[in-house]
């Protein structure tokens, strides 16, 4: 079946792009293209001040990420003259496991330079705008020909040949900056959100903190003004209208159920480590594990609403006795070996404050300090039993996890909508980059 080229587009080696556009190798537009080198000496070579060093762990999808930024001095500075960093270059990954990340040089690290993992591309302005190359090289279509160039879908590295024989569909310069414009408006408006969404998920652990050890009292309680007083415990200062008990007083403790890899994938729903790790309430709808395994073995690791369940060992300490609470009854389900279930002896802690109360810096810290160590992190209901926990009156449990939930909907909300955002510029980055959108 003979293709059908809509009127005004053409058929070229990149697609069907506008008859204005031109397809080009990025070769023929580019001043450069080239990486740079490890200084000899390795890590020992880095400074806290100088020139700023790139490496692939600072490239990112289109940003950079400088927290991790080392330098190096004007004397090994000088010895790489050929990989210094200027205004407008695309910065490429192109070995290990990031390879084909991209990133423009921002004002941040002109003047730096490059390892061997990372190559600068620097085009011809008058002829390819670098948002326009960098948003190019990093949406479907440019990362489909970096795979090409891989053996066997094995991501291993890209050399200076292959790049400079990418096709990149030109359009006009007037037409590339409004592309460019549209598409870093939309960038700018992602990462103002994920900046709030940090800002507001930091300031929620610090609330988290102050409310769990009573540092902060919610209204109503507390006594007028506050007035009640702060008492010295093992659970640390906390008020003197709290209780402190250990965890081995509100919970008892069971290890998961261990079964052969051939078991998993159907029957019996499973909550799973990742399950645990990555949310702080489970319902039915969360668990996607499955198992098979005997009647004997669901009522023997059977899971009820209240239970807390905790991360039991990983590489880490920090991943170990992390939590997650049951939030509703679930029926014929059990739990993994890589996690310890915690189920309530009493009433004394509301179901959804059990969410947070194991969160605290100070409560974590005492986990993670609990834990053995010898090839992997590991921690156990004896460990756990003996860490002290300070409880508020059930009132202000409630009060206080009703109070945590919000800002949780409101981060969640916000999560929700840059999500949006983000689909929304992937859906213009492959209309626009191909010309199946027009904007001049």
């Amino acid at each position: 079946m003979v293709e059908k080229i809509p009127q005004g587009y053409k058929k070229t080696e990149a697609g069907v792009i506008p008859e204005t556009w031109a397809c080009l190798r990025l070769g023929d537009v580019s001043q450069k293209i080239g990486s740079g080198i490890t200084p000899t000496g390795g890590s020992r070579k880095y400074k806290l001040v100088g020139h700023p060093f790139v490496r692939s762990q600072n490239v990112l999808w289109g940003k950079l990420d400088l927290s991790e930024i080392v330098y190096i001095a004007d004397d090994t500075h000088t010895t790489f003259i050929g990989t210094e960093i200027k205004k407008d270059d695309v910065l490429l990954n192109i070995t290990g496991a990031s390879i084909g990340r991209a990133a423009i040089a921002n004002d941040d690290i002109i003047g730096g330079n490059v390892n061997q993992h990372v190559c600068i591309i620097r085009p011809i302005q008058t002829e390819l705008n670098s948002v326009f190359l960098c948003t190019y090289l990093i949406s479907s279509a440019g990362q489909k020909y970096i795979d090409s160039f891989q053996s066997g879908g094995n991501r291993q590295g890209l050399n200076f040949k292959q790049i400079a024989s990418i096709l990149i569909p030109v359009p006009p310069q007037h037409e590339q900056v409004a592309i460019a414009e549209a598409l870093s408006d939309m960038g700018s408006l992602i990462s103002s959100l994920e900046k709030l969404i940090s800002k507001k998920q930091r300031t929620k652990q610090g609330v988290i903190q102050e409310l769990l050890m009573g540092k902060k009292r919610l209204s109503g309680f507390g006594g007028e003004l506050n007035s009640i007083g702060y008492k010295k415990t093992e659970a640390g200062i906390v008020p003197e209208d709290w209780e402190v008990k250990t965890i081995g007083m509100l919970f008892s403790f069971k290890n998961g159920l261990n079964k052969a890899k051939e078991y998993f994938g159907y029957g019996t729903p499973i909550v799973n480590y990742m399950d645990v790790y990555s949310k702080r309430g489970l319902v039915a709808d969360d668990i996607q594990g499955r198992v098979f395994v005997s009647a004997d073995e669901i009522k023997a690791f059977d899971v009820q609403k209240g239970d807390v369940f905790f991360t039991r060992t990983s590489e880490t300490p920090e991943e170990v006795g992390v939590s997650t609470t049951i939030l509703e009854d679930l029926k014929d389900t059990v739990f993994s070996g890589f996690i310890l279930r915690a189920r309530p002896k009493t009433e004394s802690l509301d179901i959804y404050y059990q969410k947070y109360c194991f969160s605290s810096s100070i409560i974590r810290h005492k986990i993670v300090s609990s834990c053995t160590y010898t090839t992997r992190a590991l921690t156990n209901g004896r460990s756990l039993s003996t860490i002290s926990l300070p409880i508020p009156p059930l009132p202000e449990q409630i009060a206080i996890a009703q109070f945590l939930s919000d800002m949780d909907e409101e981060i969640e909300k916000l999560i929700a909508k840059l999500n949006k955002y983000k689909a929304i510029k992937r859906g213009m980055m492959q209309e626009l980059l191909i010309g199946k959108r027009r904007l001049v």
